[in-house]
């Protein structure tokens, strides 16, 4: 989860879509040339261990955009592809 984060923080397109599922990976991923992501909060996890095929983390991603400070909240979901975790969605909200 830092990764793909941090990936998002500086553009990295090619890891992004590395670390994305081939199930749920778009084409490219459209940046939003004024949204800056300054920090990430991981708010909890299940699973996702060295003995899991899948797990979650929850977390708040804080970023401004245009220059107003904003956060977004995730539950996302992860599974092992050949043998590396991936990123495959997003849960619901409760």
């Amino acid at each position: 989860m830092r990764s793909r984060f941090s990936a998002f923080a500086v553009r990295d397109e090619a890891y992004l879509l590395r670390s994305w599922d081939p199930l749920t990976r778009p084409p490219a991923v459209d940046f939003d040339p004024g949204m800056r992501w300054v920090r990430l909060e991981v708010l909890g996890s299940t699973d996702g261990g060295a003995f899991h095929g899948e797990g979650t983390v929850a977390f708040r991603a804080h970023f401004t955009d245009g220059g107003r400070a904003g956060a977004m909240e995730e539950n996302s979901r992860f599974r092992r592809h050949e043998g590396r975790w991936v990123y495959l969605d997003a849960l619901p909200e409760d």
